[in-house]
């Protein structure tokens, strides 16, 4: 969050907020799994590329419990789905 955001007062978005409407209004594109990690509270977080407009983004999305349970899907190197934001391209989840 941005320190001006901070400073007026505003909360940092809730994630399932923002899957939640990246998943309705978002644009699809191709990616690729670079690595999965777990994080300090046990879950697993994809690392991922994925390129617009000859631009590459890289990217981290916590995995969901459905997600999880496809592990051949997400592995590092496998064909992914992205959901991006058109205004701000950089914001994206793995589908």
């Amino acid at each position: 969050m941005k320190l001006l955001d901070r400073l007026r007062g505003k909360k940092a978005p809730d994630p399932d907020v923002r899957r939640r409407q990246l998943l309705i209004t978002g644009r699809i594109t191709d990616g690729v799994i670079l690595d999965i990690e777990m994080n300090a509270e046990g879950g697993e977080v994809a690392t991922y590329l994925y390129t617009l407009n000859g631009v590459d983004f890289e990217s981290a999305d916590l995995l969901t419990n459905e997600q999880r349970n496809e592990r051949a899907k997400y592995a590092p190197g496998a064909r992914i789905g992205v959901r991006y934001d058109p205004r701000n391209q950089g914001d994206s989840i793995v589908e």
